[in-house]
């Protein structure tokens, strides 16, 4: 499915925060080695979506809503939003970092798409992709422990 208006990229983008916490919320509850990071990880999605809430409220207008600044193909950063059953630790890390960079590659587009009619909605989408290029990094780390 296509996007694109700010409403259609910003319910999208809650979404993806709402489905990668639950990830999260069940790799916490499959590997005790994991809880206290996934459940950090989960708790820090919610806090994305509100900063990208608050940076699209911050700045809306009819003449944003109007425009379609967009076009993000929701296929492209289609997520799984459970883990497979019987995963084993290692596999499920794997998927996890396979997660984070379909969202840094959303969040990243759409900051580069709406540059030009916004200036919060993407310093926030790029803050929010470099905190998860980082916590990429921290899974890629575990994996190594493997």
């Amino acid at each position: 499915m296509q996007l694109n208006t700010s409403a259609s990229v910003m319910s999208f983008a809650k979404q993806l925060e709402a489905d990668s916490s639950g990830f999260y919320q069940e790799m916490a509850q499959r590997y005790p080695e994991a809880a206290a990071l996934s459940l950090a990880f989960a708790r820090e999605n919610g806090k994305y979506a509100t900063m990208i809430e608050r940076a699209y409220y911050g700045v809306i207008t009819d003449a944003i809503e109007g425009c379609f600044a967009f076009t993000v193909e929701t296929d492209k950063y289609v997520i799984e939003k459970q883990l497979a059953k019987g995963l084993g630790y290692a596999d499920a890390l794997n998927q996890a970092v396979n997660m984070e960079q379909k969202l840094i590659s959303f969040y990243t587009d759409a900051a580069e798409q709406s540059k030009a009619f916004m200036a919060d909605v993407p310093r926030t989408f790029l803050i929010v992709a470099k905190k998860r290029k980082d916590r990429e990094d921290k899974l890629r780390a575990l994996l190594k422990e493997k």
